[in-house]
C-alpha cells in the first residue's frame, strides 16, 4: 500500500518544492501510518522529517502516547516538538491550538510543509457536516490536498484514499471517538452509516461532490483572473450572478470573517450602491468604498488615541475616548440617547476628508460645520463620528452633539446610549 501511496505522491508532485516536512502525529492509526510512510520514503522524496505532537491532557492515555512518540523519535533520530493544550477544551479550540503550534514550529525551524493524515473518509464527513450546517456551495470543496499555510503549505498525502486502504500499524485508540457528544462522531458513527443503507456509495458520492465543487470554483477563478473585481465599475458591469461569486471569492482571503447569508446580501447591496461607504462588518472588519474601489480592512488597535476605530454591534457596548457608547443596552448614566433606524453595526471613528452629515433640508461637510461652529483645530481632531450603513448618524465634538435628520418613514430599530 505504501508503494501505491508513493506512486500517487510522485504523480501529484506535492513535495516537489519542499525539503523540510513537519508531520502532525496524534498517535492514532491515520497519523501513525503517515509517520511510517514518510519515514520509509524520506530519501526517495528528498525530504527531512520532524514530528509535531499536541498532548491535549483529555484522556489517561495522553501521557503514554506522548512518551511513546518521544521514544520512537529518539530511536529513529527524528526531531520531535511537543506542546500541551491550554484553555477550555472544545473541538474548535483544540484544532486552533494545534495549528497555531504547527505554524510556530514551522516558522522557528524553517519548515515549509506541514503534513496531516486526512483521508477520503474525513473528506466525506466534512462535506456532510457542512451540508447540515448550511455552508455555501464553494465550501463543500471542504478539505484540499494542498493549500497555503504559514510560510509554506499544508499537504494531505492520504486524501485520495480511504481509511480502509491504510495498513494496520501500532497505534493508540481514542475512546472519545465513540462518544456522541461530538458532531463529527455523530456524522461518522450514525448519519453516514444510516444514509449508506440508501446508497452504498454515499461516502464516495460526498467526496465526488467535494471534488466537483473545487473544480467548479477553480474554473471560475481561472476565467475571471483578469477581472479587477474590486473596481466598482468593473464589478457592476458583471451579471448579478458573477458579482456574487466575485465577492465570495474576495471574502475567502479573510479566514476569520464569517458572514451569514443575510450579512453577505447586505454587503453586496452596499457595493452595488453608487455612494461611498464605510460599512462595519463582523470581527472588527470594515468595508471601505472610495474613488471607485472597495476593499475590506481589519481595524487594528493602535496606541494613537486619535487613530483608533471601533465597531459597535447591536446589543454591545464600546469605550471610545472618555465615552461609554452602547447600542440598545441601557446605560443608567447616559447623557444622550440617539434613535437609530437600522440594526447594522455602527462604526465609531475620527472624521475623514469629505465627511458630510445630512440635516434633512440640507447637508453640510463636517469641515464647514466645525468652522461655522468655531470648533478649535484641537477639538476637531478629537471629534467622534458615528457611522451606520455608510452614513454619518451623529458627531460628538467639544461637548456638543450633531445628529443626522431621521429618515422620513423610518422605523426605529434601537437606541444609542452615550455616557461620558
Amino acid at each position: 500500500m505504501y508503494q501505491k501511496l508513493f506512486k500517487d505522491v510522485q504523480k501529484r508532485r506535492i513535495f516537489e518544492h519542499h525539503q523540510k516536512v513537519l508531520i502532525a502525529v496524534s498517535g492514532g492509526v491515520d497519523s501513525m501510518n503517515l509517520l511510517h510512510f514518510l519515514y520509509s520514503y524520506r530519501d526517495r522524496l528528498a525530504i527531512t522529517i520532524s514530528i509535531a505532537h499536541v498532548n491535549h491532557k483529555q484522556r489517561p492515555e495522553s501521557d503514554e502516547e506522548e512518551a511513546y512518540l518521544r521514544q520512537w523519535a529518539q530511536d529513529h533520530q527524528v526531531p520531535i516538538f511537543v506542546s500541551y493544550f491550554q484553555g477550555t477544551f472544545s473541538e474548535k479550540a483544540a484544532r486552533d491550538f494545534r495549528y497555531r503550534f504547527f505554524e510556530q514550529v514551522m516558522r522557528e525551524h524553517g519548515i515549509t510543509a506541514l503534513t496531516t493524515a486526512h483521508h477520503a473518509d474525513d473528506q466525506a464527513e466534512t462535506v456532510l457536516m457542512r451540508i447540515i450546517k448550511g455552508s455555501r456551495l464553494r465550501h463543500l470543496a471542504a478539505i484540499k490536498s494542498v493549500q497555503p499555510f504559514a510560510q509554506g503549505e499544508v499537504i494531505r498525502p492520504f486524501l485520495p484514499f480511504s481509511k480502509s486502504d491504510l495498513p494496520s500499524v501500532f497505534h493508540f485508540e481514542d475512546s472519545s471517538n465513540q462518544s456522541s457528544t461530538y458532531f463529527r462522531n455523530r456524522i461518522r458513527n450514525r448519519y453516514i452509516p444510516e444514509l449508506a443503507t440508501e446508497n452504498p456509495q454515499f461516502q464516495t458520492a460526498l467526496t465526488r461532490l467535494a471534488s466537483e465543487s473545487q473544480t467548479l470554483f477553480q474554473a471560475f477563478a481561472d476565467l475571471t483572473r483578469d477581472i479587477d473585481g474590486q473596481s466598482c465599475s468593473v464589478f457592476l458591469a458583471q451579471t448579478p450572478a458573477v458579482q456574487e461569486l466575485l465577492l465570495q471569492g474576495y471574502l475567502e482571503q479573510f479566514e476569520d470573517l464569517s458572514l451569514s447569508h443575510g450579512q453577505f446580501e447586505d454587503l453586496l447591496q452596499v457595493i452595488r450602491n453608487p455612494q461611498k461607504a464605510d460599512y462595519a462588518l463582523k470581527e472588527d472588519y470594515v468595508l471601505k468604498k472610495r474613488e471607485g474601489r472597495y476593499e475590506i480592512k481589519k481595524i487594528s488597535p493602535k496606541t494613537d488615541l486619535l487613530s483608533q476605530d471601533k465597531v459597535l454591534e447591536y446589543g454591545n457596548i464600546a469605550t471610545f475616548d472618555d465615552y461609554q457608547i452602547s447600542f440598545n443596552q441601557v446605560l443608567s448614566g447616559a447623557e444622550l440617547i440617539v434613535e437609530v433606524f437600522s440594526d447594522s453595526p455602527i462604526l465609531l471613528r475620527r472624521r475623514q476628508s469629505g465627511d458630510r452629515i445630512n440635516f434633512g433640508d440640507f447637508s453640510k461637510k463636517l469641515r464647514r460645520l466645525f468652522i461655522d461652529q468655531k470648533v478649535s483645530k484641537e477639538n476637531r481632531q478629537k471629534a467622534i463620528v458615528g457611522e451606520q450603513d455608510g452614513e454619518i448618524i451623529f458627531v460628538l465634538v467639544a461637548g456638543k452633539t450633531y445628529l443626522r435628520k431621521p429618515p422620513k418613514h423610518g422605523i426605529m430599530k434601537g437606541k444609542i446610549y452615550i455616557e461620558s
